[in-house]
């Protein structure tokens, strides 16, 4: 008996990292040399400790935790990331602009929901973020893939010729998921002026802008002050304050766009939830200074990073930040099957770049992606140590 299946979803591939964590079923991994993960771009350790007694205060003595709350989010984390954000980014942004969500993928999920149907088409620089792309597979939505330049840094130009009558928007992740690349301000003007040129929206993904390695503002979106007419906002709070369990993102658009997202959000999740919702809040009223304790490791361990593959033989470094190393390999086997033997023979599982590329651009069989954030710097000279004893 065969079952019906939506063709969309079937034509989807399936989640990376959960493929690459099947081919860890079976390897034995002796004592002297353990499994370096560095596979997934997601916090290991608990929150600091601060954080967690918020929590257990709430779940033990507010009702209101246990509860469905506002669909959108609870105002004070809404008033919040208002006056936080208009303050961080020199704008002027209304509490009614933001939208709390389970997680930036459903932030992304919603807010493409309100912009694209099936035989639309998005264009998302390559290599792209994979949940990016399975969304838009799902909804037979055009995934337009427009290769990065230099330094894995999109250009507006290259954009422009891709655009069609059935482009509906631009996507953008600064620092970038998997390159690491961190996007000029004069890049994201320039997709800014596109959109707005074309009538498009442009989608900036900002998940993990807490560890960009700039200070100052990253760009200057929201100083327009007509920002909400074409520019959408998502943010996470999973890498920041540890909540990756909790499933709490932002969305930051205009109140129009968000009366659509909430019929969305309605319809998936009802409400995000209130436990993570209050260890946010609490995250972003005490826990600034402990945040720049984190950027400091992570822009440490980049450096790390930048030093090991300057000095190891062959191998070149595309990108580099925030949780990422972006790199191209020098052995002659497809990068997929590369990555397989990488955790049978050395002990490294990473994720190969056929799963950040269309099948049709092959450079994706060159690189590799290493999500560095978990490794201290005695793992990251281990991988080092491993990497330069493969001889493929």
């Amino acid at each position: 008996m065969t079952h019906p299946l939506n063709p969309a979803m079937a034509g989807t591939e399936p989640p990376p990292v959960m493929e690459a964590r099947r081919w860890l079923q079976g390897v034995v991994f002796p004592p002297e040399r353990p499994l370096i993960n560095v596979s997934q771009a997601a916090p290991v350790d608990s929150p600091p400790l601060g954080l967690r007694q918020a929590l257990a205060e709430a779940a033990l003595n507010d009702p209101q935790a246990h509860l469905y709350g506002p669909v959108l989010g609870m105002a004070p984390l809404r008033a919040e990331i208002a006056a936080q954000w208009s303050a961080a980014y020199g704008g002027t942004i209304r509490d009614g602009q933001v939208a709390i969500t389970q997680g930036c993928n459903q932030a992304f999920c919603a807010v493409m929901a309100t912009l694209a149907g099936a035989g639309d088409e998005v264009i998302l620089p390559t290599p792209w973020y994979f949940n990016h792309k399975m969304w838009l597979d799902m909804q037979g939505v055009r995934a337009v893939p427009l290769p990065a330049g230099e330094g894995l840094i999109p250009e507006a130009e290259a954009a422009a010729r891709l655009i069609t009558d059935r482009t509906r928007a631009i996507v953008l992740v600064s620092p970038n998921n998997p390159g690491g690349a961190e996007y000029p301000a004069e890049t994201l003007a320039a997709f800014h002026a596109l959109a707005r040129a074309r009538g498009l929206a442009l989608i900036v993904d900002e998940t993990y802008r807490d560890f960009d390695s700039r200070t100052g503002r990253p760009h200057d979106l929201f100083t327009d002050p007509d920002w909400a007419a074409d520019f959408i906002h998502l943010y996470s709070f999973s890498k920041a304050y540890r909540l990756t369990g909790h499933r709490v993102g932002a969305i930051v658009a205009s109140e129009a766009r968000l009366a659509e997202v909430e019929k969305f959000l309605d319809t998936v999740a009802i409400c995000p939830s209130q436990l993570g919702q209050i260890g946010a809040l609490w995250g972003m009223r005490n826990l600034s200074q402990w945040v720049a304790g984190e950027r400091d490791e992570i822009l440490a361990r980049r450096a790390a990073m930048t030093g090991g593959f300057g000095a190891l033989e062959g191998w070149k470094l595309l990108g580099c930040g925030a949780y990422f190393a972006y790199v191209e390999h020098p052995f002659p086997l497809a990068s997929d099957a590369l990555c397989k033997r990488l955790v049978a023979e050395a002990g490294l599982l990473m994720l190969p770049g056929t799963m950040f590329q269309p099948a049709a651009h092959a450079e994706g069989a060159r690189q590799i992606r290493i999500a560095f954030a978990n490794v201290d710097a005695a793992g990251i000279t281990e991988m080092f140590r491993r990497l330069a004893a493969f001889t493929g």
